[in-house]
């Protein structure tokens, strides 16, 4: 435990000591929350506009909490992938600098180096996601504040899990990777696309039927339902004491991805969480065993035959 403490803080601190780096990841999500502010919200304030029924009057005050809520929690589910996939260059770079060898001939298990990778990725992309959460935060309480503190409280929860899976994630991907080049390009590749498959940048109810079942499969598509269903919760519910019918509320969770459907059937909070979860254990899993089984060049670990030389 002390050495996986050890290395942990090791790596948090080469990613520390890189200012670059680090100021480069801790501003993405903040430029990303002024450019969704910027382009965006207009866009999903007449988008919600258009789907109130005639004859109903809505305070602005609530259209703009909802705009920003789903804008916020957009982010996050984006943030909590792509910025862990910039945090865990220090795995590629110690393969690319050799520092990968000089763990290889010490007693330290490679399980525990793996981890130590893991958890060092995971404290410093946690430390940029709840700086973005703070920041939106504000953002909200500025547009339209609706949430509850137990709402506070599961968007946090969902934060950290969320970081977990794409901790998991990048950490299973970035294993085979051998230099700075090839992460900088898987990072461009994952943060171009990642926002469209999550459902983060349209969601995933404007796609054709075809497409969102198979987006149905993925992981991503809950834990973006799930910090959608949470941060938008309070603004719902006070559509509802306003006297909104049901089946428009119900449209509306439909419109954001807050209900989401797996071949017919709803697919409630608990079962997303249930998902989440449940891939972040298996990527974590086979994280380990990669970096057991693998070596550092992403080559198999096989028994050497000792070659016959013909005399």
């Amino acid at each position: 435990m002390k050495t996986l403490f050890s290395l942990t803080k090791r790596n948090i601190k080469l990613f520390f000591k890189d200012k670059g780096l680090f100021f480069s990841s801790m501003l993405v999500p903040l430029i990303l929350l002024v450019l969704y502010a910027t382009f965006l919200a207009n866009v999903y304030k007449d988008s919600f506009n258009s789907s109130i029924p005639e004859g109903f009057s809505v305070d602005d005050k609530i259209i703009n909490g909802l705009v920003a809520s789903q804008l916020f929690s957009s982010l996050l589910a984006v943030c909590c992938v792509t910025v862990s996939f910039c945090a865990n260059v220090i795995m590629v770079q110690d393969k690319y600098l050799g520092m990968r060898k000089d763990f290889l001939v010490t007693p330290v298990k490679k399980s525990v180096v793996a981890l130590s990778y893991y958890l060092a990725t995971l404290s410093v992309t946690l430390i940029i996601n709840f700086v973005a959460l703070g920041a939106s935060l504000i953002y909200v309480a500025i547009a339209g504040w609706y949430m509850s503190f137990l709402d506070i409280l599961l968007i946090i929860f969902d934060v950290f899990l969320f970081t977990m899976f794409g901790t998991a994630m990048s950490s299973v991907i970035n294993a085979f990777l051998n230099t700075q080049g090839q992460i900088s390009a898987v990072s461009t590749i994952v943060s171009a696309c990642y926002g469209f498959i999550c459902g983060a940048y349209m969601p995933i109810s404007q796609f054709g039927n075809g497409l969102q079942k198979a987006l149905s499969f993925l992981p991503s598509t809950y834990s973006t339902s799930l910090i959608k269903n949470h941060a938008m919760r309070g603004v719902f519910a006070e559509m509802s004491a306003s006297g909104f019918p049901d089946e428009v509320i119900a449209g509306m969770k439909k419109s954001v991805d807050c209900s989401i459907e797996f071949f017919g059937h709803n697919v409630s909070p608990w079962v997303m969480f249930a998902i989440v979860a449940v891939t972040v254990a298996v990527f974590v899993g086979a994280y380990v065993l990669i970096n057991i089984f693998y070596r550092k060049d992403g080559i198999k670990v096989h028994k050497t035959k000792t070659a016959k030389v013909s005399k």
